[in-house]
């Protein structure tokens, strides 16, 4: 049998997850650990919101409160909402412009390796001595004094996941960059993937400030040194400023792959071509640039003075054109339109006003002014939400129900889509559209409870009451996953019946090569012009022919893994005896693994054009 075939059994699955170097199964594995961190991140918001139900509440204490709080920000952010995103990426920007696969299939596997073990680290602090409980921004002044390693398992994670983040977005620059179809110039790639393209030049100068603060933050606590200790000369204010450096422009790292993906579904359920793609092109780009001009906004109180306020004011307020742009082109796209009412387009739908409401919102955060008002208050918590549940969540919804036939080739259930839908948005707007009044009447953000007789207890028990929506839609979506996996109805390559590039023309999932023959582009849609010219698939722009592929390996795996060991020894290394050794093993596993890929002979292997598929099978790759 071919190294490539389809292996059988749970062990051969399982050994070949752990190796794989296909931009496909590292998709999967991407959706399965963000899946399983979202719900983490889940049960953690309903612990905060069963806390804030009622005045004067128990149900956890004043420093668990803060403990979850931490957890539920950091691990939404960094080990949900990105790492969900990036399985999309992996699964369909390499599709969309006729890739065989990514760029650097080794580094692929590797930035989720390291992402998975260290959002693991992060965990693992609940059980070894308490979570950090310094906020998800996990400022100098409160991270410096936290007691015990909660922090520290938080610098430690951060890092090791960032670094992971930081490869896969230098991966995908590169594949898009050189790994285009015959035809594909810039101005013919989707959406998806031009959002994809500017994430990730976002990814590669926002991680950086993180990293470096990070590291920073690292040395004051673990070695004694003084750079945000403002008693010893340092500077507390700095490490806001590196953080936000990034946690801007982060925001856009999850947004405009989210913006991608609408792109994607709107389109197709309206049968019409994406109006004004060159506008929205131009929109993305300004967007990403304008993103690293306005990380000042989170700091309005902090004393920068008026003329550094007035600037990154106008700033802020300037990134909202080009978001009106594109939400002007989605209506457009809409106006008119054949429109299907299918589980993706009801997202699609949604986003617009809700997207909507959180940028309203962060206008009027925009204003230095009102901003002293509005700052730590709950009108902050609900302008967030908006964006990234209103924004990212929906988006990750939406592209779940509208790719999982290409990459599972099996369709969820419509129906229970549509009840998981409902569900999600009636509860996401019960949850966070009173909050924006709760800040008004004075409630702080980060309290872990507050009194009778504030006028308070209405709009939190109704925040409450949408959370447990929103838990129920989550548990109808599991469901519906188990059922459609168990029943395995196959379908087509372009299950939707009016996908319009180059994902759609191959079979669902995609064979392991993606391409027998790399299509020929010959403009927008490429797959859409190919069908109004009455052919079945895309132009091949090249003869049939042996295909190279890369070998599957384990060292991706093994690097990440000693760089979670060696976490432990440098936390431990002053509480233990066994910390100094351990740091220098998982070290050693680390460099000796690196030492090991680079001296390994691995050309990867060719797949003979004798055992492809045909386009039209199913069925894989021949034994």
């Amino acid at each position: 049998m071919s190294t490539y075939a389809q292996k059988k059994g749970f062990g051969a699955t399982v050994w070949d997850y752990l190796t794989t170097v296909d931009h496909k199964k590292i998709a999967v594995l991407y959706l399965i650990a963000g899946g399983f961190f979202f719900v983490v991140g889940g049960l953690e918001a309903m612990f905060i919101r069963i806390q804030l139900a009622v005045p004067n509440s128990d149900f956890v204490s004043a420093g668990l409160y803060n403990q979850i709080l931490t957890m539920h920000g950091t691990t939404m952010i960094f080990l949900a909402a990105m790492p969900l995103l990036f399985g999309f990426m992996n699964a369909i920007m390499p599709l969309q412009i006729g890739a065989r696969d990514v760029a650097f299939p080794f580094i692929n596997a590797l930035g989720f390796w390291l992402f998975f073990f260290g959002g693991v680290f992060l965990n693992l602090s609940w059980f070894l001595g308490g979570a950090p409980d310094a906020g998800w921004t996990s400022y100098a002044s409160l991270s410096l004094a936290s007691e015990g390693h909660g922090i520290d398992f938080y610098l430690l994670g951060l890092q090791i996941s960032g670094a992971g983040t930081l490869m896969g977005g230098i991966n995908f620059l590169v594949t898009i960059i050189n790994m285009r179809a015959p035809g594909m110039t810039y101005m013919r790639m989707p959406l998806f993937t031009w959002t994809t393209f500017v994430a990730s030049a976002l990814i590669l100068f926002a991680f950086p400030p993180l990293t470096v603060g990070i590291f920073l933050l690292m040395f004051d606590r673990l070695f004694g040194s003084n750079f945000f200790v403002t008693a010893a000369g340092g500077n507390t204010i700095i490490w806001e400023h590196l953080f936000w450096i990034f946690g801007h422009p982060e925001v856009y790292i999850l947004v405009l792959p989210a913006f991608g993906i609408f792109s994607e579904i709107i389109p197709v359920f309206s049968r019409k071509r994406l109006f004004g793609y060159s506008s929205m092109v131009f929109a993305t780009v300004l967007i990403g640039f304008l993103g690293f001009m306005v990380w000042a906004h989170h700091m309005f109180t902090v004393g920068l003075g008026p003329i550094a306020n007035a600037i990154f004011a106008v700033a802020t307020m300037a990134i909202a054109v080009p978001t009106g742009i594109k939400i002007f082109n989605w209506l457009f796209t809409m106006w008119g339109g054949s429109i299907k009412f299918t589980t993706p387009m009801h997202y699609a739908v949604a986003f617009i006003p809700s997207f909507l409401m959180g940028g309203v919102t962060g206008v009027m955060l925009a204003s230095a002014a009102a901003d002293y008002q509005y700052h730590d208050t709950y009108f902050v918590v609900a302008h967030f939400h908006y964006v990234i549940v209103g924004g990212v969540v929906f988006a990750i919804l939406a592209g779940t129900t509208f790719y999982w036939p290409k990459m599972f080739g099996t369709m969820l259930n419509e129906t229970l889509g549509k009840i998981t839908f409902w569900l999600f948005f009636i509860g996401f707007h019960l949850t966070f559209f009173i909050q924006h009044f709760l800040g008004l009447w004075g409630m702080p953000r980060r309290i872990f409870t507050f009194l009778e007789g504030q006028g308070l207890e209405t709009g939190n028990f109704v925040s409450t009451v949408g959370a447990f929506f929103m838990a129920a839609a989550t548990v109808v979506l599991v469901i519906n996953i188990i059922i459609t996996t168990v029943k395995n109805e196959r379908v087509g390559n372009d299950p939707w019946g009016d996908g319009r590039t180059l994902e759609w023309a191959i079979p669902s999932p995609p064979p392991f090569y993606n391409f027998k023959q790399l299509p020929l582009v010959r403009g927008l849609d490429p797959l859409w012009i190919e069908k109004m010219e009455g052919k079945k698939g895309m132009t091949p722009a090249e003869p049939l022919g042996d295909i190279h592929m890369p070998n599957a390996s384990f060292i991706p795996f093994v690097i990440s893994f000693g760089l979670f060991v060696a976490a432990f020894g440098a936390m431990y290394r002053l509480d233990y005896g066994w910390g100094l050794p351990v740091l220098i093993i998982g070290l050693a596993i680390t460099f000796g693994s690196m030492f090991l890929r680079s001296v390994k002979d691995d050309h990867g292997f060719h797949i003979h054009k004798e055992e492809l598929i045909d386009e039209d099978d199913n069925k894989g790759v021949k034994a």
